[in-house]
């Protein structure tokens, strides 16, 4: 387990700071750029899990990756929406 969080938590953490980083400077073109950060999370996602060389859990680790990151970006364009 303290591998998967290890990967995981780094990429959730990137999508936070590029979603705060939108919010900040450009939440006029909020949906232009968090999908940036989105494609931006599966980059380092990918970078990740290459430099593990693991093959155990690569599926479930790179889930919860995504996942999170989805969700972080899409409770961010929610808020700009409504901002």
């Amino acid at each position: 387990m303290a591998w998967s969080l290890r990967s995981v938590v780094p990429v959730w953490v990137v999508a936070l700071v590029g979603a705060v980083v939108v919010g900040v400077f450009d939440a006029s073109a909020s949906l232009v750029w968090l999908p940036i950060v989105l494609a931006g999370s599966v980059l380092v996602t990918m970078a990740i899990q290459l430099a593990l060389q693991r093959k155990e859990g690569l599926v479930v680790r790179m889930m919860a990756s995504l996942g999170g990151a989805l969700v972080i970006c899409a409770v961010a364009t929610g808020i700009l929406a409504l901002v």
